[in-house]
């Protein structure tokens, strides 16, 4: 009788491990790999957009267009139908520091020697006596300052201390073939690393060419400070008016003005000239002065870093300047391409 019994155990055991095993068989073919599909490739593309804050320009509620109701995040996702996947749609940044922060599904790898990754825009050029004899190039040229971040702690965002910032022309001192002219018309020229500018909500908009000559009042930590006109093309606010606050600041590296009249007083006709490399919109967007060498980076105290690649570019107006019925310098962007994915 005690061997049955012992014999029934045993029997009893055997079929709790064949069922376990059965059971792990099970759960191992439902985990099988190949049941999630295919993995899909990565796009050379923006994917996301965390944050676009347009200085006040001409172009703002327009590009995007703002609508009642409409919150930071609902232009955030406005902004990026506009310029992901590659569908080239057209976003203003407004004036100097005005700024757009877009991210990718991967990150674009900083490879040695070759240039990573195009910023594109709307930059073209122009027929200016200067760009027709090669000395400068001149157009529609308004520069963008780009910063750079790798996500180094993996938490999906670009946090404070991760950003870098790229190093153009500009900021390396370099003289440009139409800093000469521009110094004669009385231009500023200078490169500032710490620049900040205030604008302030109006209470009402313009009603008299006075009131539009003085739309919205701004003031700087150099001393400056004037108006930003509302012109006659664009007569939509100014202000972007998702913004409940009261005034704007911005903070950064402010780039040498620009923009020459190369008419007449009675008859002006501004050019907008380009920086030799380093910016977003300074260049034609199919040529090699619109494409960025990640190595280019530099900390806060402008020392070269070496980044394994980047997660997030964030594109701000670099250009602080009002060139008559042109309006002011304002960055525009249409996206941007990761060149190694693009075999480029």
């Amino acid at each position: 009788m005690k061997k049955k019994i012992i014999c029934l155990a045993d029997r009893l055991l055997w079929m709790v491990l064949l069922c376990g095993g059965l059971l792990s068989a099970c759960r191992n073919e439902k985990e099988d790999p190949m049941e999630k599909g295919p993995e899909v490739p990565a796009t050379p593309y923006i994917t996301k957009v965390l944050e676009f804050v347009p200085c006040p320009g001409q172009f703002v509620n327009v590009l995007p267009e703002f609508k009642e109701g409409d919150t930071q995040e609902t232009m955030n996702q406005k902004v990026l139908e506009l310029i992901e996947n590659n569908k080239r749609g057209l976003v203003s940044l407004g004036g100097f520091g005005g700024y757009v922060v877009v991210g990718f599904d991967h990150t674009i790898e900083n490879k040695p020697g070759s240039r990573d990754f195009r910023v594109l825009g709307n930059a073209f050029n122009g027929n200016s006596s200067a760009a027709a004899s090669g000395t400068a190039k001149g157009g529609s040229y308004e520069p963008g300052v780009i910063l750079v971040a790798y996500d180094k702690n993996g938490n999906g965002k670009p946090d404070a201390d991760e950003w870098y910032e790229i190093q153009g022309s500009a900021q390396k001192g370099e003289v440009e073939p139409w800093y000469a002219e521009a110094k004669e018309v009385g231009n500023d020229l200078h490169c500032y690393s710490d620049y900040e500018i205030t604008y302030y909500k109006p209470k009402a908009e313009p009603k008299t060419e006075e009131e539009e000559a003085q739309y919205i009042h701004w003031t700087d930590n150099k001393g400056g400070e004037g108006y930003l006109p509302k012109n006659e093309y664009h007569r939509q606010p100014y202000f972007p008016q998702w913004i409940q606050s009261d005034r704007l600041t911005f903070k950064g590296t402010r780039l040498p003005q620009n923009g020459l009249n190369h008419g007449t007083e009675e008859a002006p006709y501004f050019v907008l000239f380009s920086f030799a490399y380093g910016y977003a919109d300074n260049a034609v967007n199919d040529t090699e002065g619109a494409c960025i060498d990640i190595d280019w980076a530099v900390d806060a105290h402008g020392n070269a870093v070496h980044l394994p690649g980047v997660d997030f570019v964030k594109i701000y107006t670099g250009v602080h300047q009002v060139n008559g019925w042109l309006g002011e310098c304002s960055t525009e962007v249409m996206g941007v391409e990761d060149l190694h994915l693009l075999k480029n």
